[in-house]
């Protein structure tokens, strides 16, 4: 027996606007998966820290933070990228661009 009617993702699959949502979600959930680890494996980071310190010493020392902040700039990086801001070519830079080189090249035909 044929079915009538599709399901939404096969209604919706071959619609490039389901598809660019799909790669939105999938970078969005990339971005969670980062931030979780950052957090889990900085706090185990910390664990062994303050049990490897010696009686009286300080815990604030740069090497006990020097894998935060590294890895802390570049999940900030991916999370401006994956919110909407890209430090580099900025929104739309692809479309720009290509509209640009479509019109010098329009114009260059008719001189």
């Amino acid at each position: 027996m044929r079915r009538k009617y599709k399901s939404w993702e096969e209604q919706y699959s071959s619609d490039s606007r389901y598809e660019e949502a799909a790669k939105r979600v999938k970078r969005i959930k990339g971005f969670y998966t980062h931030l979780m680890l950052y957090i889990l494996i900085n706090l185990f980071i910390v664990f062994l820290n303050f049990r490897d310190l010696k009686v009286g010493e300080s815990y604030f020392q740069f090497k006990n933070f020097f894998t935060a902040i590294c890895w802390g700039v570049g999940l900030l990086a991916h999370g401006l990228r994956v919110f909407g801001y890209d430090f580099f070519f900025g929104r739309d830079w692809e479309a720009r661009k290509i509209k640009e080189f479509m019109e010098k090249e329009k114009n260059e035909k008719w001189e």
